[in-house]
């Protein structure tokens, strides 16, 4: 029997949260207020994600980068290839909020989009 500590961030509270593994699986979760405490403590001891935030780089536009994001959460060890993947990418202006910039990053199956609007000079 294994027990890991987290704080939670799946709402405000930060509930400090004891999650129970035995054989590989999550037996218990102990210290959440809501439901999200028990959802997110089982995902991150068996499956942690994350979303990843950064910027690149835009041709033609009113701002010389634009802000983005993965469009849903990718696994946590697929982190520094995303960010690798990005260092090449440049968008070309008018760059919109949701607008695709790399398809499929890192072979991950998810987008990196836009965060923000680049109007075009």
């Amino acid at each position: 029997m294994e027990n890991r500590d987290l704080i939670c961030i799946g709402c405000p509270l930060g509930c400090p949260l004891t999650v129970t593994i035995e054989n590989g699986e999550v037996t218990t979760v102990t210290g959440n207020t809501c439901p999200k405490g028990d959802a997110y403590a089982r995902k991150e001891v068996t499956n942690p994600t994350r979303i990843v935030t950064s910027t690149v780089c835009v041709e033609g536009g009113v701002a010389p980068m634009v802000s983005c994001k993965t469009a849903s959460d990718i696994p946590k060890g697929k982190i520094f290839d995303v960010a690798n993947a990005l260092k090449d990418v440049v968008a070309t202006a008018p760059v919109a909020i949701g607008d695709v910039l790399l398809a499929d990053a890192a072979g991950t199956g998810v987008d990196i989009i836009a965060t923000k609007n680049v109007e075009a000079k």
